[in-house]
């Protein structure tokens, strides 16, 4: 017999689920500007020991972004090319603690930063488009000569799904980029956050219908599927985890099979986070960007 997915909910996801029902009951609007403020606010996580230790390395420096000052981080300056980190929701430019380690060993520059409402950053709320704001005035202060870009989850579709223009020495498009656990669809990430609180259709619509009207253009518009293979870059690598629970592998073959020249690699029991600090995902990854 097919277990009672109701019954098996946690008690303050069930308690989610009823205030919303009895928000859309009384005003579409009132449950959308709830669940809008819900999806667009990250929680600021612990800092964990390690961290510290990361950013004791970095150069310190404030970039101006969209919803105030963003904070940025540079090791190895002398680092004769220069990649570019950009985390995923919920996390910072520290969690990407043990690529930059191997990305300096092999003599890169490396420039990570923290986004809006994440980390060192100013703010309280995150929308894709304010990340894509973020990542431009990121690329704009580095200027020319950025030779690749490392992205996890949310910030790989920033960066493709925006998309991001980077300033390249030779004035086209980036010479590397390297994909990690990123979404293929960015409705599908809005559809999962849908199903778990159990929004009504009407809500569904309001929230499609506001991003239009805020952004002139479909959530789908962001997505990897399609601004993937447009995407200019001399090549790009993919690598995603068989068993991520956050965003489905099926999404990395789907992926991949819209985006030809995408290099695409699985691995095998890393989940969603682990695939950052592997040491064979790693040594792929400083191949790769040579």
């Amino acid at each position: 017999m097919k277990p009672d997915t109701a019954a098996v909910l946690p008690p303050a996801l069930r308690l989610l689920r009823l205030k919303f029902r009895l928000q859309a009951a009384l005003s579409t609007e009132w449950a959308f500007q709830s669940a809008w403020r819900l999806f667009t606010t990250p929680r600021r996580l612990p800092e964990k020991a390690w961290e510290a230790a990361v950013l004791a390395d970095a150069r310190r420096f404030v970039v101006p972004g969209p919803t105030g000052p963003l904070a940025a981080y540079e090791w190895n300056p002398a680092g004769t090319r220069t990649v570019l980190l950009v985390h995923g929701w919920e996390h910072r430019a520290s969690f990407w603690g043990a690529l930059v380690r191997v990305l300096v060993a092999a003599g890169y520059r490396v420039v990570a930063f923290d986004a809006p409402a994440h980390g060192a950053s100013a703010g309280l709320r995150l929308t894709l488009p304010a990340y894509v704001q973020a990542v431009q005035a990121v690329a704009d202060t580095l200027g020319a000569g950025l030779h690749a870009v490392v992205a996890h989850s949310l910030g790989g579709a920033t960066v493709v799904g925006g998309p991001v223009r980077f300033h390249t020495a030779a004035g086209g498009g980036l010479s590397r980029l390297v994909l990690l656990a990123v979404p293929a669809s960015t409705p599908a990430v809005a559809l999962r956050f849908i199903d778990l609180l159990g929004l009504p259709p009407a809500v569904v619509a309001r929230m499609a219908a506001y991003i239009r009207e805020q952004h002139g253009r479909d959530a789908e518009s962001f997505s990897l599927l399609q601004a993937g293979p447009v995407f200019p870059v001399g090549r790009a690598l993919l690598l995603h985890d068989e068993h991520d629970a956050s965003i489905p592998f099926a999404e990395a073959r789907e992926l991949a099979a819209a985006w030809p020249e995408l290099e695409f690699g699985a691995t095998s029991g890393l989940g969603h986070n682990r695939i950052m600090r592997e040491p064979a995902v790693l040594a792929r990854i400083v191949a790769f960007l040579a």
